[in-house]
């Protein structure tokens, strides 16, 4: 049988591997040493991305945190996702795009309205999945903080300003994060069909775990 691309590189066995339909969310435990890759399979896919820890869901992700850190608006391989405790919850160990963001923030059903025009109210969004997956372990809207968007291009401008304009990935990319401590993750894989985040069109991905 031919090798499975996507698997290609990881370390150790595959212990978890899961696809995400578009404008689904998923969660998942990831315990300290192993590796979740995540796999673009279609291209132009934004994933929207929050992590806990395991022991105290208390500590989160933090944005501020991770940017203050290593002093840079952006993502990149050899990146330490730091919580709000400042310790590193995961590491980015290898990326094939040159960087992600965590400034864009999660689209909602009011953004979308501000953003778009009231007919976008009822369309799914990212703060929904978020909150599907975190209802069925007790967290709520107030548990949501700054996310990680990986894949999306999120250019800031001379002025300052932020723009949200096509993604820099192509069928089959990836990135790959180590987990520093035991982790929950909680992922939506965007739905929006408002901005090129996704191509206008939300496409699968795939979670791989290696341990």
């Amino acid at each position: 049988m031919p090798l499975d691309p996507h698997l290609a590189g990881l370390p150790g066995a595959i212990v978890h591997d899961d696809i995400v339909p578009a404008r689904a969310p998923w969660l998942h435990p990831v315990a300290a040493g192993q590796t979740l890759r995540i796999v673009d399979l279609e291209g132009n896919q934004a994933v929207d991305f929050l992590i806990y820890a395991a022991a105290d869901d208390a500590e989160r992700y933090s944005a501020q945190d991770t940017v203050a850190c290593q002093a840079n608006l952006f993502l990149r391989t050899g990146t330490r996702l730091m919580s709000n405790e400042g310790r590193p919850m995961m590491t980015i160990i290898a990326s094939a795009i040159p960087y992600h963001d965590t400034i864009g923030g999660a689209c909602s059903c009011e953004s979308n309205t501000l953003r778009y025009g009231h007919h976008t109210k009822s369309q799914h969004a990212c703060v929904e999945n978020f909150l599907e997956a975190n209802l069925g372990q007790g967290r709520g809207k107030r548990d949501i903080v700054s996310n990680i968007n990986f894949f999306m291009n999120v250019p800031v401008e001379a002025d300052g300003a932020l723009g949200i304009v096509d993604g820099l990935s192509a069928p089959g990319l990836t990135v790959d994060l180590r987990a520093e401590m035991d982790v929950i993750v909680v992922v939506s894989n965007c739905p929006q069909i408002n901005n090129p985040c996704n191509a206008f069109n939300p496409t699968p991905v795939r979670m791989i775990i290696s341990a």
